[in-house]
């Protein structure tokens, strides 16, 4: 025994030297490592743009790619770029934003993306926390982008030429199309206009105004096509595009910064005036690199492994780009019910993936982003109020409500804030809302309500709804019994034990049921994204009763088949079958 302390002393003494020798290293900084290339391959759907924690601007490269891999707008696997674009989606399996895109030229005026499109090379290509580089080899132009909040800085640095260009297209978006679009040469450094577009989650309006550094020389106008008569100065359209033509000398730097808003041009012009009030390029990277500090320095990893900490850092880096800013700096939002309102003492945020996000970021944001949290609840209450649907939100983009996903995950996360002390919202209309939400009938709740489980046929994902409303009333259970009411309080943990009813103990897994109580079949257990799972087979809910581990527990018949259920998930055949889509059931 005396042997084994003595070494296991050893090894303390030795590790504890080991990590002071490791500390003494010089660690790199994490806003010098490319975090933002981190899942940009593949199936990640992330942008490498620049942009500030949660800030309203992601301005970021477009690549051609288009379909469910190119939903942030880019794809690491693309040798070109059409663009830079100033919103961007990250890690959603549904493409939108990428409005007012701009992009440098040399030669003939193209406003065809194929005719200004540019070959690049990941070897010239840079992308840090804030900060985003690339060469582009065809107009031989080196870019530099910066954000702000609500603004995005474009550096444009162009090789001697007559014929230089900056083209910006109000008909390019991802996952969406214009239907309104319209552009206003103030005068020779100054655009103004607006990009509306329908796409996923609904019509949106985006408004804009850009400075150029540099007077440009000329400007040629296409609308829907077709090139606008000579000294022309504003025009409307489906698809509004423009040239502004310089002559360049080497070297010569042209500076583009551009304020975007939800509320109008003036919000933008306003957000541009107080974010970027002089052409200090410099300084606004080096803010943006100072707030992605903030964010690294509240938490720290200390690991052999250098693989371990650049994943702590891209996870906590990805864990900030959502939900994000969607105000002016006066405070002014578009709200759900499609009106401008004033500011109402709290910053409004959208982008909430919530189905997403309830498990871990929203409870992450509690420890370490505490100043974001009670104007994120309110965020989440105005829409309550303003969308009409006497729910809260679901997934809210831009002022729309998409729908997306299931469960009503706003009531966690309000939830969650509450009993961890925020107390920034009135708790106990928040707690209406929420109650309101869960008594609705729609999205299966009607059968969830009315016989203990959302019934399978007509309601497709039905198993994973049933056990996704299960966690939320809990939560919703909660907050009422905290604010005192014992009666609801009762019901929703009552509401809160539903997942039990959809254990079939013969198969051991939670799987979907009829109306009239027969289980749904064929049943199969790792059939991907079947109609009774949400992006997940029966293997992932059979340890989704988050709210009740001891009950699922017992459900399997104690610690020890619960284990070896657990140990199963890890060792099963993980091969997919094809999506049961039947009407056997």
């Amino acid at each position: 025994m005396m042997a084994f302390m003595r070494t296991r002393n050893l090894i303390a003494v030795l590790a504890g030297i080991c990590l002071l020798a490791a500390r003494a290293l010089a660690l790199p900084d994490p806003v010098d490592e490319a975090l933002p290339m981190v899942g940009t391959a593949d199936h990640g759907h992330t942008y490498p743009g620049a942009t500030v924690p949660f800030g309203m601007v992601q301005l970021s490269p477009d690549t051609p790619i288009e379909g469910w891999d190119g939903c942030s707008g880019y794809h690491y696997s693309d040798s070109a770029i059409v663009g830079f674009s100033h919103t961007h989606l990250s890690g959603t399996g549904c493409g939108c934003l990428g409005d007012i895109l701009l992009m440098p030229t040399v030669g003939k005026i193209a406003f065809n993306p194929d005719g200004y499109r540019s070959r690049f090379s990941h070897a010239r290509e840079e992308a840090t926390p804030g900060v985003y580089r690339v060469f582009l080899d065809d107009p031989k132009v080196a870019v530099e982008l910066a954000a702000t909040a609500r603004c995005g800085f474009h550096k444009y640095t162009f090789p001697a030429v007559d014929k230089a260009h900056i083209i910006l297209d109000l008909a390019h978006g991802v996952g969406n199309d214009p239907f309104d679009t319209s552009l206003t040469v103030e005068n020779d450094t100054t655009v103004s206009g607006y990009r509306f577009s329908d796409g996923w989650g609904g019509k949106r309006a985006v408004y804009f105004v850009m400075q150029f550094s540099k007077p440009f020389a000329s400007v040629v106008l296409e609308r829907n096509g077709r090139r606008m008569a000579a000294n022309t100065s504003a025009g409307k359209g489906k698809g509004m595009k423009a040239a502004f033509n310089y002559a360049t000398a080497a070297d010569e730097i042209i500076l583009v910064k551009v304020g975007i808003s939800g509320t109008g041009i003036d919000g933008a012009r306003k957000n541009l005036a107080a974010e970027i009030p002089s052409w200090d390029f410099d300084g606004v990277r080096a803010g943006a690199v100072a707030a992605w500090k903030n964010v690294f320095n509240a938490a720290e990893v200390e690991s052999f492994d250098p693989h371990i900490r650049t994943t702590f850092y891209a996870n906590l880096y990805l864990s900030c780009l959502a939900p994000v800013l969607f105000n002016d700096v006066d405070g002014s939002y578009r709200g759900m019910d499609k009106q401008n309102h004033a500011g109402e003492g709290f910053q409004n945020y959208t982008t909430f993936s919530l189905w997403d996000t309830y498990r871990a970021e929203n409870p992450l944001l509690t420890i370490l982003q505490p100043r974001r949290v009670d104007d994120i609840i309110q965020t989440l209450l105005a829409e309550y109020r303003q969308n009409g649907q006497h729910t809260t939100p679901i997934w809210p983009l831009w002022g729309n409500e998409t729908w997306c996903m299931i469960g009503y995950h706003s009531v966690a996360v309000i939830a969650d804030a509450y009993l961890k002390g925020f107390r920034g919202f009135d708790a106990e209309a928040a707690y209406q809302a929420m109650r309101d939400t869960a008594m609705q009938d729609r999205n299966g709740l009607d059968t969830y309500r009315k016989l203990g489980y959302v019934a399978s046929k007509p309601h497709a994902e039905a198993a994973s709804k049933t056990i996704e409303y299960s966690f939320d009333d809990w939560c919703l259970a909660r907050m009422a019994e905290a604010l005192g009411h014992k009666e609801d309080a009762r019901m929703f943990y009552q509401r809160a034990a539903n997942y039990r009813n959809l254990f079939d103990g013969t198969v051991r897994f939670f799987r979907g049921r009829k109306a009239n109580g027969a289980w749904r079949a064929p049943f199969v257990s790792n059939a991907l994204v079947g109609d009774e799972y949400t992006e997940a087979d029966a293997w992932q809910y059979a340890f989704g009763a988050q709210q009740d581990v001891p009950g699922m527990i017992a459900l399997y018949g104690g610690d020890q088949p619960f284990i070896q259920k657990l140990d199963s998930l890890f060792t099963a055949d993980r091969r997919l079958r094809r999506t049961f889509r039947t009407s056997a059931g």
